[in-house]
């Protein structure tokens, strides 16, 4: 049964899955950090307050998860479902500083060539072909990724205003950033990082653009 505890209980499950905590999850789906806090989910005069499913559909994409898993932590009781069984995958992964080196990705920003390893990520969640793992090295990304984490990235996605995105250059620079502003002749993006300034490019600078699908934080 679908009650305003147990969608409660499955998105505070889904964030200890993922290793944050409500507003760790919250932040990472691009929503006000308190969001999902616990003195949000009633409000002043003790009426219910019920997550949107704008914010549902965000976390999802957000983690990866899919909408099964995350009714799988529905639970009437109180206590958590046990986890599904999830096939897994080895998808190819290479750090930052090497991603920029030449021969790791053909012209449309798949993985290719020699050097990469690889890490295992559930089919169950993710069934494109073509994704691949960044990880992240240095401060550069701070706050939102710091050194370790892993970002996995579609290139066969459609990208919009408003992504987490990285972006190689013709140059040979790889970065991730935001897409705030993309015409038919230049690309505007955000620094995760406030320290790190703002890019803008030609298009004709830009050798691929792709998407982040998820991290792993």
């Amino acid at each position: 049964m679908l009650s305003h505890g147990t969608i409660w209980h499955a998105i505070d499950a889904l964030a200890e899955r993922n290793q944050l905590s409500p507003s760790g999850l919250a932040r990472r789906a691009g929503l006000d950090p308190t969001s999902f806090n616990k003195s949000k989910r009633h409000s002043a005069d003790g009426r219910e307050r019920w997550p949107s499913t704008e914010s549902i559909a965000k976390v999802l994409e957000a983690t990866g998860a899919t909408m099964d898993q995350f009714t799988s932590l529905l639970s009437p009781d109180g206590t958590q479902a046990p986890a599904p069984a999830t096939a897994s995958a080895a998808i190819p992964l290479i750090g930052f500083a090497q991603a920029g080196a030449g021969g790791f990705f053909d012209d449309g920003g798949f993985p290719a060539g020699q050097g990469w390893d690889v890490i295992d990520f559930p089919t169950a969640a993710e069934r494109r072909t073509g994704i691949y793992a960044l990880e992240v090295q240095g401060d550069s990304m701070m706050p939102l990724y710091r050194d370790g984490d892993t970002l996995i990235v579609d290139p066969g996605a459609q990208v919009r205003r408003g992504d987490r995105v990285v972006v190689k250059t013709r140059e040979g620079e790889v970065m991730a950033k935001v897409l705030t502003r993309q015409t038919p002749r230049t690309i505007e993006l955000l620094s995760l990082n406030p320290e790190h300034p703002n890019r803008s490019f030609e298009i004709s600078q830009i050798e691929w653009i792709a998407r982040i699908i998820w991290a792993s934080q």
